[in-house]
């Protein structure tokens, strides 16, 4: 059975990457998988949480530090050696690399992982912009399939593994912030 769902998702990957390649997406993924542009277009918006997002602004900004640094660690020095799978741009023929292929493990991709724990946070305090904030986090997502380095079946967990640690730390947060309310409530 293992087998099948590994050989679905290298043909998924080829269509993908492959089938629906066309001159917009070939410039479009490449800048939005950029790690640079990410981590620039993520400072953007946490200063701006913390300067124009009043109270619940700040509580974000200071709750995406943990999130990030869970997903990320879990992904990257937990899951990916755990796992050890090869990125499809080491393994297969034919792949279209439009970005470096990176010598890091495949499975989960850290992208969709990050992306996905940032969307369900955000959309947890923001709720009207909760389609937006995952439209991009699945656009950053299926751009490392585009781009030749990640599977899809790498995405898909991914992006389960980070809509989980999203909402673990906001129901975290909320506990929390329960249990010190009910600490204050019982000194008065």
């Amino acid at each position: 059975m293992l087998n099948e769902v590994l050989e679905l998702d290298k043909l998924l990957f080829y269509f993908l990457n492959r089938k629906i390649a066309n001159p917009l997406f070939d410039v479009l993924m490449p800048f939005i998988t950029s790690d640079f542009n990410l981590r620039i277009f993520l400072v953007f918006v946490w200063i701006g949480l913390l300067i124009f997002g009043g109270r619940t602004g700040r509580i974000v900004a200071i709750l995406l530090i943990p999130a990030i640094a869970i997903s990320d660690q879990l992904s990257s020095h937990i899951l990916k050696p755990l796992i050890g799978r090869i990125r499809p741009c080491h393994e297969l023929e034919n792949v279209r690399l439009l970005v470096p292929c990176g010598s890091g493990l495949s499975f989960p991709s850290s992208h969709a992982v990050n992306s996905f724990t940032v969307a369900a946070l955000l959309s947890k305090f923001y709720r009207r912009y909760l389609f937006y904030l995952f439209l991009l986090a699945f656009l950053i997502s299926f751009s490392r399939v585009y781009v030749g380095v990640h599977y899809p079946g790498d995405i898909v967990a991914g992006m389960i593994i980070g809509f989980v640690v999203g909402v673990l730390v906001f129901n975290l947060w909320i506990y929390s912030a329960k249990l010190y309310e009910n600490k204050i409530r019982k000194k008065i």
